[in-house]
């Protein structure tokens, strides 16, 4: 166990005082971090968060938050599978990977091993025939600007595979023509640069003159999670084309670009089925150049 911990872990423990929980969870989530020793501030603010909730989800039942409560393993799934429902399963996963982790720094114990949560499965992607359609649809809108942000959207799903908010967020002049293609420069939590694939260049571009300093999805505040409800809904064709899912438009781009980047033949030679043993060489693999990327990804201008 390590010993020691830097400064920064030492501040980021004892200035955690969040507003969403109630005192005696975040002295209790201080407590137990600080028992734990974490050596990155990042792994500190992951293990105050889990205790942080685990604690407000036992004063909520008239538990005393403890030490000791953390062997619990009844009350640890408990809170999993009680508290938690307005968390994502990844989210849950999270949560209960900390917690346990929590456990065996500071109040070991054996007991019987937890279910397993469910795990998401990939989105089934778009044809190409269906995105075709959906980018008819898109030209088929009564108005200039809603045309426009339709196939923005549709754009910026399938050809640059961005969801959530990295989509709100784009504006028009996010939209740049260099490295030999076209490129959505990205902020946020994740900033980075995503090459669009050559086929939406065209759709994209129109969309980002148009919006110009704008959001190219349209709307004023990004941070709504309805911005994109009524493009969505508008592009519907009854029967024969279901609303369309952003979700499945990123699906779309990340297969096109695991087939540019011949993902499956790799893994199937390299005899890979985990993801995370891929996050883990993505890692080490020095990072290529922007137009590198670009060309790699099929984001090369026709």
């Amino acid at each position: 166990m390590v010993t020691s911990r830097s400064p920064s872990v030492k501040g980021t423990i004892e200035g955690f005082s969040p507003t969403s929980v109630c005192p005696k969870a975040a002295v209790f989530a201080r407590s137990v971090v600080a028992q734990a020793r974490p050596v990155r501030v990042a792994r500190a603010k992951a293990l105050l968060f889990a205790a942080a909730k685990l604690g407000d989800f036992a004063v909520s039942i008239g538990v005393v938050p403890s030490t000791e409560m953390l062997a619990d393993e009844a009350l640890i799934e408990r809170f999993i599978l009680c508290g938690t429902e307005r968390n994502s399963a990844a989210t849950r996963r999270t949560l209960r990977t900390n917690l346990r982790a929590l456990a065996r720094a500071v109040a070991p114990a054996a007991g019987p091993g937890a279910a397993p949560l469910p795990r998401e499965r990939a989105k089934v992607p778009y044809t190409v025939g269906e995105i075709d359609a959906y980018l008819a649809l898109a030209a088929a809108q009564p108005t200039r600007a809603r045309r426009l942000r339709a196939g923005g959207l549709i754009a910026l799903g399938a050809g640059a595979g961005l969801i959530g908010a990295d989509l709100r967020k784009v504006r028009g002049d996010d939209v740049t023509a260099r490295s030999g293609g076209l490129v959505v420069v990205v902020g946020g939590k994740k900033p980075r640069v995503v090459p669009v694939l050559a086929r939406y260049h065209d759709v994209l571009c129109e969309s980002a003159a148009f919006a110009g300093a704008r959001y190219v999805v349209g709307g004023n505040n990004p941070h709504r999670y309805n911005v994109t409800t009524p493009l969505l809904s508008s592009l519907a064709g009854g029967v024969d084309l279901e609303r369309l899912d952003a979700g499945r438009l990123r699906a779309s781009w990340l297969m096109s670009c695991a087939e540019a980047i011949g993902l499956s033949s790799f893994m199937t030679a390299a005899g890979i089925t985990c993801s995370q043993r891929l996050g883990d060489l993505a890692a080490m693999v020095p990072a290529r150049s922007e137009a590198q990327t670009v060309a790699l990804l099929g984001g090369c201008a026709e």
